[in-house]
């Protein structure tokens, strides 16, 4: 799974593209290790965090969330990166779910 789920939230890991024509989520993305990734797309280039920005920017409007509930963990320059998730898990993890 390309999340975890902890008592005040959920930690997810996930996989940008940036300078993306569209902007959302692109499927699950599996690294060779057997890591699993949500990948998300974003227009915005990977140019002094504008990237990063833009993914907390994006996800908090996909779940409907405050920007200060979401916070990058690691990957600050790297395409794979962890973010926490504050909230109930139950409901986040139904808004991220990847339609089959």
């Amino acid at each position: 799974m390309f999340y975890l789920a902890s008592p005040d939230g959920l930690k997810v890991f996930v996989r940008l593209s940036p300078k993306a024509k569209r902007e959302g989520i692109e499927g699950v993305h599996t690294d060779p290790d057997g890591t699993q990734r949500l990948k998300i797309a974003v227009q915005a280039p990977p140019v002094d965090g504008k990237a990063n920005d833009a993914l907390i920017k994006w996800l908090s409007k996909h779940l409907h969330i405050a920007k200060s509930a979401i916070t990058l963990v690691s990957g600050t320059t790297d395409r794979n990166k962890t973010l926490t998730i504050a909230g109930d898990c139950a409901e986040l993890i139904k808004k991220l779910e990847i339609p089959e």
